[in-house]
C-alpha cells in the first residue's frame, strides 16, 4: 500500500466544513475562556473542533459520546490523584484504568479513546483538585454546545440531491438491464454476449449499495437539521429505495439462470417470448416508478404513466429441456411483479 493512501482522502472535505470548524474552534476558545477563568481553555477547543461534523445529528452523538468520555476521564484521573498523590506514574496508570472502564462498559471506540486521553490531560495539566475537574467538565460542555450550535447555524447540508441522483441511476440501469435480457431471450447468444449481460447485471449491486448509503445520509442530514422543510421526500426516496432493492436481486438472479441454462433453440421457445414481454413491461413500470419519485424527471417523455404489468402471467408448459429455467424465469419475475404492485 502506497504511503499517501494512508494519508490522504480521496474526496477533499468541503472548504465550508473548514471554516465552521474554524468558527467553533474559536469561538469556544474565547467563550470558555471568558467564563472558566485558569489555564488555556484546550478542553473546550479540542471539544468544539470534534463536535462540528458533516451533519447536524452526527455532530449531536459525538458531543453525547465526547461529553461522557471527558466526564469519565477527569472523574478517573481525579480520583487516583487524590488516592496515590502527584506521582509521574499515576499518568500510565490513569490511562490503563480509564481504558479498562471503558472496555467493562463498553463503550464505543471514540468514546474510549476520549475517557483515556482526557484523564491523560487533566494529570498532565499538573492538576488534581475537584474544583479543576469540575472547571474542565465545564468548558468540555461548553465547547460541544458551540460546536453544534455553529454546525447548525452555518449552512447545514442538505443531502438529498445524492439519493436522488444515485437513485435514478440505480432505476434507469435496473429497467435497462431487463430490456437488455428481454432482447437476450429473443435471440441467439454468443459466448460473449453471455458473459457481457452477466456482467452489466452484476453492476446493479454496487450501484444498489451507492444508492442506499446516499438514501441513509441523505436522512441523517436531515435529522435535527433547522433547513430541512420536510421529511417526505426522503421518505419517498426510501420506499423507492425498499421496492428497487429486491428487484435487483431478482433481475441478476434472472440473468444468472439464462447464463447457466442457455441453450441456443431458447429463442424459439414460446414461453420465453412471453417472459421476454413481461421482461420489457417491468422495465417501464420501473421506469415509473423512479419517474413518479422524481428522481429521474428527465424519462417523464419516454415512459407512459400508465402501469404495463396490469394483469398476470399464464404460461403453457415449455419443452422438457427449458422447464428448470422457464420455472426460475417465472418465479423471479412474479416476485418483482409483486414489489411494483405492492403485492409482495
Amino acid at each position: 500500500m502506497r504511503v499517501t493512501a494512508a494519508m490522504r482522502s480521496a474526496k477533499r472535505s468541503p472548504l465550508l466544513q473548514v471554516v465552521k470548524s474554524a468558527v467553533a474552534t474559536i469561538g469556544a476558545w474565547l467563550i470558555a475562556g471568558w467564563l472558566v477563568p485558569g489555564p488555556l481553555p484546550v478542553f473546550a477547543a479540542i471539544a468544539a473542533l470534534l463536535v462540528v461534523l458533516p451533519s447536524v445529528n452526527q455532530s449531536f452523538t459525538k458531543a453525547i459520546e465526547r461529553s461522557a468520555g471527558v466526564i469519565g476521564g477527569v472523574l478517573i484521573a481525579t480520583g487516583l490523584s487524590l488516592l496515590l498523590g502527584p506521582q509521574s506514574w499515576v499518568v500510565l496508570l490513569a490511562i490503563v484504568v480509564a481504558m479498562l472502564v471503558a472496555w467493562i462498559f463498553r463503550a464505543t471506540p471514540g468514546m474510549g479513546n476520549q475517557v483515556a486521553i482526557s484523564a491523560m490531560l487533566v494529570l498532565a495539566l499538573g492538576s488534581s483538585s475537584p474544583q479543576y475537574a469540575l472547571d474542565r467538565i465545564i468548558e468540555t460542555l461548553i465547547g460541544v454546545v458551540i460546536g453544534i450550535i455553529v454546525n447548525a447555524l452555518i449552512v447545514p447540508p442538505v443531502l438529498t440531491a445524492p439519493a436522488r441522483r444515485d437513485l435514478g441511476l440505480l432505476g434507469t440501469e435496473l429497467a435497462a438491464s431487463m430490456d437488455r435480457l428481454a432482447a437476450a431471450l429473443m435471440t441467439v447468444q454468443s459466448p460473449a454476449d453471455l458473459q457481457t449481460l452477466m456482467v452489466e447485471a452484476r453492476l446493479l449491486r454496487p450501484m444498489q449499495v451507492a444508492a442506499a448509503a446516499s438514501v441513509t445520509a441523505g436522512e441523517e442530514s436531515l435529522t435535527l437539521n433547522p433547513r430541512r422543510r420536510s421529511r417526505g421526500e426522503v421518505a419517498e426516496m426510501r420506499t423507492l429505495l425498499d421496492t428497487l432493492s429486491p428487484i435487483v436481486t431478482q433481475v441478476i438472479g434472472m440473468t444468472r439462470a439464462y447464463f447457466d441454462h442457455y441453450d441456443e433453440t431458447l429463442a424459439d421457445e414460446p414461453s420465453v417470448h412471453a417472459i421476454a414481454e413481461q421482461l420489457r413491461r417491468a422495465g417501464h413500470d420501473v421506469r415509473l416508478a423512479v419517474q413518479v419519485a422524481d428522481v429521474a424527471p428527465e424519462a417523464s417523455t419516454e415512459t407512459s404513466a400508465i402501469p404495463a404489468l396490469t394483469a398476470p402471467l399464464y404460461l403453457t408448459p415449455p419443452a422438457s429441456g427449458h422447464w428448470i429455467l422457464v420455472g426460475s424465469l417465472m418465479e423471479d419475475l412474479r416476485r418483482i411483479r409483486g414489489e411494483l404492485l405492492g403485492d409482495e
